[in-house]
Order: C-alpha cells, then sequence, then structure tokens
C-alpha cells in the first residue's frame, strides 16, 4: 500500500489524503485552517470537526468570524473536498490533529507548500497496536462532569441543536455543553450571594421577580440557561431578556421560547449602547467586543444590577494610548505583549470601578483555554448597602497616570452619569 505522504505526491494532495486517511481509520481528532486572505475580511479560521448525525458521519465546520460563529455540516466526501478548496484560495494553514501525529501545511505567497508531521509522544515502553486493532478515540469523553447544572434533557437543548431527540450532547457541541453548566455554577454562586433569592426558611409569599438581561446573547444558549435555572428556584419568578445585534437570532430564539411555551423569556434586536436604561438584578454580557462591554456594564449599574457577569472580548481601546514614551515600553514593543497587557489594564480598571461602586469584583479564569480563547470572567456583586471602596477611585487615577491613560470608556460613562464617586 502507497503511503499517503509519499515524496513522489505534491504535498497539496498528500495533507488532503492524510485528512482522508484518519477520518477513514477513525484517529481523526480536529482540524484547523488559519492564515485567512480570502475575499471575507472577517473571517478567521474554520474548525472541523467529525459528527455523527441521524446515525451519518459528517464534518462539523465552524467558521468563525470577527463577531460571529457560522457552523456548517457536510457530508464526509463533501468536507474533505471544501477543505482541499479552501486550501490556498482562502487559508494558508492547516493543523490536522489525529490520534497519532499532529500535521501541519503551510502554504507561500508563492504558492509554495511545506508539510510537517509530528508524531505523538508515547509512554515509555509502550508498543503500538497494529492498525486494524487500535481503538478510536472516545468522541464524547469530555462530556463527563462530576456534576450537571443543567438537565440534559431540557427541551431548550434538543431545540438549539446542543443535544439529539434522544437527550445525547451532540459530539460538535461537546464544549459548548461545558461552557454552559460552567456558566450555570457561576450564576447560581453568584445568586447565593447576591441576596436575590429568599432564605430557605422564609415564610411562603408572592414569588420574588428576578430581570436578567443577556448582551449580545447570541443564539441563547447562556440566556435559556438562566432562565430554566431560576425556573427551578423556589419562590422565584423569572424575567429574562436576551438583547442580540443581529434580527435572525432574536428571531431564532423567540421561535423557540414560542415553541416551547416557556413564560418570562424574550429576545430583542438591540444594541446595548443605545438601550434605555431600565431596572436590573443581573446583568449578563459575555464576549461583547472592545467598549460594548463597558456599556453594558454601565447599563447594569444604571439598573441597580445585584450581579454583573461579564467575559470581556476585544481589547482596542486602551492599546493605542500605552505607545507613549513609559519605563516599560522596551517590554511593550513586541506586539503581543502589548496586546496582553492593554487587556489585563482594561479588565483590572473595570474591576476597580466596579469596587469604587460598591461592588465586590473577581476576575478568573471561566473555562480552560482548550474550550475557547475567550476565557477570562468578570463577577461582581453588589455589597450591602452598596457601599464603595474609598481607596479605589484614588487608585484608578494613579494607575492612569503611570500608563499614561487618557481615557477608559466605562470610567467615561459612569462619570458622565455621576454613578463614580468622587
Amino acid at each position: 500500500m502507497k503511503d499517503p505522504l509519499a515524496a513522489d505526491t505534491p504535498a497539496l494532495e498528500r495533507f488532503i489524503e492524510r485528512c482522508a486517511l484518519s477520518l477513514a481509520n477513525g484517529r481523526f481528532v480536529k482540524l484547523l485552517l488559519a492564515k485567512h486572505h480570502g475575499a471575507q475580511p472577517d473571517l478567521q479560521r474554520v474548525m472541523v470537526r467529525a459528527v455523527s448525525l441521524k446515525g451519518e458521519p459528517c464534518l462539523s465546520f465552524v467558521y468563525r468570524h470577527t463577531t460571529r460563529d457560522v457552523t456548517r455540516n457536510l457530508s464526509v466526501d463533501a468536507g474533505v473536498q471544501t477543505v482541499r478548496d479552501m486550501l490556498g484560495p482562502v487559508f494558508r494553514n492547516a493543523h490536522l490533529h489525529t490520534a497519532d501525529e499532529t500535521v501541519e501545511l503551510t502554504i507561500s505567497q508563492r504558492g509554495v507548500c511545506t508539510l510537517r508531521s509530528t508524531p505523538l509522544a508515547r509512554a515509555a515502553g509502550a508498543t503500538e497496536a497494529p492498525a486494524g486493532e487500535r481503538e478510536a478515540p472516545a468522541a464524547a469523553a469530555h462530556d463527563r462532569e462530576k456534576q450537571r447544572w443543567v438537565d440534559v434533557r431540557q427541551p431548550f437543548l434538543s431545540a438549539l441543536g446542543v443535544t439529539t431527540a434522544q437527550h445525547d450532547v451532540v459530539p460538535a457541541m461537546s464544549r459548548k455543553w461545558k461552557q454552559i453548566n460552567k456558566f450555570v455554577e457561576v450564576f447560581a454562586g453568584a445568586l447565593r450571594a447576591s441576596g436575590l433569592l429568599p432564605a430557605p426558611d422564609a415564610p411562603a409569599a408572592a414569588p420574588r421577580s428576578i430581570r436578567v438581561v443577556d448582551f449580545g446573547s447570541g443564539k441563547g444558549y447562556l440566556t435559556f440557561a438562566v432562565h430554566d435555572h431560576l425556573r427551578g428556584q423556589p419562590g422565584i419568578e423569572a424575567q429574562v431578556t436576551g438583547v442580540e445585534l443581529r434580527g435572525d437570532m432574536v428571531r431564532l430564539g423567540n421561535a423557540v421560547v414560542q415553541k416551547l411555551g416557556l413564560q418570562g423569556l424574550r429576545f430583542d434586536e438591540g444594541d446595548v449602547s443605545t438601550r434605555t436604561a431600565e431596572p436590573i438584578d443581573v446583568m449578563i454580557a459575555l464576549h461583547a467586543c472592545d467598549t460594548a462591554t463597558d456599556h453594558a456594564i454601565h447599563h447594569g449599574l444604571r439598573g441597580g444590577a445585584a450581579v454583573i457577569l461579564c467575559s470581556p472580548c476585544c481589547h482596542k481601546q486602551l492599546r493605542p494610548q500605552l505607545l507613549s514614551p513609559h519605563p516599560l515600553r522596551p517590554i511593550l514593543q513586541h506586539g503581543v505583549h502589548l496586546g496582553q497587557h492593554a487587556e489585563m489594564l482594561t479588565d483590572g480598571l473595570r474591576a476597580m470601578l466596579l469596587e469604587a461602586c460598591g461592588y465586590d469584583t473577581q476576575v478568573f479564569e471561566f473555562v480552560a483555554l482548550e474550550h475557547t480563547q475567550k476565557n477570562k470572567m468578570i463577577l461582581a456583586v453588589r455589597r450591602p448597602g452598596a457601599q464603595p471602596a474609598a481607596a479605589s477611585a484614588a487608585q484608578i487615577d494613579e494607575l492612569k497616570a503611570f500608563y499614561g491613560i487618557r481615557e477608559h470608556c466605562l470610567e467615561t460613562l459612569l462619570r458622565a452619569d455621576g454613578l463614580l464617586p468622587a
């Protein structure tokens, strides 16, 4: 049998053959296409995974754009051909991960292909089983968790494509399933700390309404999960609103709400920067780009939110302000360091501003980097009486002076409304 990576076969074709072979023998793990240079300027990369739909093997393509993800499922043959068609005209880099090796294809601007294969390290003394006796990787092994915060049988999960009609997690959605459960775990802890929930020994009374607004709700995975969690709390009436710029996502969410007959849940089309102030108990904003996170926090503060949950994205405002002469300039001259520093400062100042406004604030890793690059969470729970932290305002001014920061969007919004203590 001819080696699929034989030297007399062009590198691109050998890479495609390696992809097809790993799919055929059950060794395929994932494929990443990167270094985009095609006609869609907002397309960043494509992740390809093997899934099973209606009992048939398929390839799930997740096209990651600047502000959205688009999923497309194809048959294995059509999927392999799609990868072949995109390499060169659309992407110049590809990483194939199998159970045995990592194969990288690099295409230069002149179209010269370079192929590298790196075998995965095996334990010392281990022997490799014959090809026909190898076990295929367990696709759903990542789904095993010690505790489920969301019941896998909930109808909204299958309606959104997270689970099948038989309540099995769709393999391509296993990471999203982990994210949903982790977020509800964080949300539940914040609720307990906020005082929004009735005391367990409190006398029976009329249900307490908890108003939640989720900015940038997208397809609504977390919006539905939060609503479902609140409905399971005794003495609570959930009033959850997802706010999303994309009309198609809003229509999809409301269609699922109507189909399932859910009360106290709706989706609105709108922009956080122009939405009218409203009373809020919990404000959520995951992956709101750049200063949209600041507008979302501002909206939560204006609404008197007891809990604010943010997972920031795209830290652009402070980065150009850090380029002036500064003691750290020799370090920040490297783009990667400058970006990381701007991200740390942006979110650090957000946390300090929340502290100054009377919130206990934490900044932590939401989920592991293997599941998403956007993994930082800012959690703020209002102190009893919303007592401000006296030292925070002075520390913010001192930090800004040190870095030469002229403006931070959230601070500007808070000062304009008189929400930031002097």
